[in-house]
């Protein structure tokens, strides 16, 4: 298993200078892995991701939202057209930088919407990400859908209903991306869903209730890792965070970053990976009871 860090914990911006901040520091922190934000895939160095990686022994992961100028579910073919070719440079960078994940809402925008989802939305988002999950399968990475809260997506809220969506998507190669965040405003606890989910859990993010210090909140933390212990879950558990003390101004308004509950990333960092880290062993010893 990889414990790791989303890079905007340490910068806001990944330019060769925001890019080198943010390995160096994840590194540092304790981390075994970082997750990228490819918010702009089309500029993104992705050589000199994939040497300070090496340099600093990180695996990596890339994520990103889209925009409702590249929204799968939209009713405008070009849209969707952008959308997946946005999602393939996405893919070529992970593979360039020898990451195995992609994840985030790749599926819709991440907005808030005004209307459920449409039939021929959702069918257009799943045969779109089919497509992608082909050319993935070929590159060795895997598509994991994070489930966001009913603020950031109507496609799926829940980790029943990405079971459903996955079924629609009809591809072995696109897996759930469980986010104790929204799983703390939407599901009824913090440990069926794991269940639920079971084998098809590719992803996990582990936020607080208000995405400040791991523990200071209302998410039930216990109960979600016994959880990903029941299911046998080996893969990546990354912690997220963000403060506009970091993040730029844009990105703090679009995840709703009213007050920063901190300000200092490294002691931050060290205690996400030290708190991920105690919960996973305290789960490791419930086998002995």
């Amino acid at each position: 298993m990889l414990i790791g860090a989303h890079a905007l914990v340490f910068s806001g911006s990944f330019d060769a200078a925001g890019l080198t901040l943010a390995i160096e520091k994840t590194k540092q922190a304790g981390f075994d892995l970082i997750e990228i934000p490819l918010m702009d895939p089309f500029h993104f160095d992705r050589m000199l991701a994939a040497r300070l990686l090496q340099e600093n022994e990180l695996a990596v992961s890339a994520s990103l939202g889209l925009s409702e100028a590249t929204d799968l579910t939209s009713d405008d073919p070009d849209v969707v057209t952008r959308g997946e070719r946005m999602l393939e440079k996405c893919l070529e960078i992970v593979h360039a930088m020898g990451g195995s994940d992609l994840c985030g809402v790749i599926y819709s925008a991440m907005k808030k919407y005004m209307a459920p989802a449409t039939p021929a939305g959702r069918a257009s988002s799943a045969a779109a990400l089919a497509r992608l999950a082909s050319r993935a399968e070929g590159l060795g990475i895997r598509l994991s859908l994070e489930v966001v809260n009913r603020y950031e997506t109507n496609l799926m809220n829940t980790g029943r209903q990405a079971l459903a969506f996955l079924d629609e998507v009809g591809h072995d190669n696109v897996s759930v991306h469980l986010d104790t965040y929204h799983m703390n405003i939407e599901e009824s606890d913090l440990y069926t869903p794991v269940l639920d989910v079971g084998n098809r859990l590719g992803y996990a993010h582990v936020g607080e209730s208000h995405r400040g210090y791991l523990g200071s909140g209302t998410v039930d933390f216990g109960s979600f890792f016994r959880g990903l212990a029941r299911i046998g879950y080996d893969g990546p558990v990354v912690f997220e965070s963000f403060s506009s003390a970091v993040v730029n101004e844009d990105l703090s308004r679009m995840l709703g970053i009213w007050r920063n509950l901190w300000d200092d990333p490294d002691d931050l960092g060290a205690h996400a990976n030290r708190f991920i880290r105690t919960q996973l062993r305290a789960v490791e010893t419930i086998a002995l009871h």
